[in-house]
């Protein structure tokens, strides 16, 4: 009896498995069919375009993206100056003179 049952089971599952990819194959058949008729009026030059708008679109967001974090501001610009002229002037001989070394 459980033998029976297991063998049911098993065509019953590879049947609506077979049945399902079937299914995707058509949607996937429909989807290349609606992309190739929407790219027909498509040539090499507008392909083009539309990469360099997207690029030039993308390198948009990513500065604005670092605006608003606060990565790419001005004020964050000036005051890491501000701290490297004070490494260097902490860094310089106090008595005035400065030795040059090397050619």
């Amino acid at each position: 009896m459980q033998h029976v049952f297991m063998d049911q089971f098993l065509l019953y599952a590879c049947g609506i498995s077979a049945i399902l990819s079937l299914i995707m194959c058509f949607y996937a058949c429909m989807r290349v069919g609606q992309f190739i008729n929407a790219s027909k009026g498509l040539d090499w030059d507008a392909v083009a375009n539309i990469t360099g708008d997207l690029a030039t679109t993308k390198k948009t967001i990513q500065t604005l993206n670092n605006r608003l974090n606060g990565m790419h501001s001005p004020k964050l610009a000036d005051q890491e100056l501000m701290l490297q002229l004070m490494q260097k002037q902490q860094n310089t001989p106090s008595n005035g003179h400065m030795k040059n070394v090397g050619g």
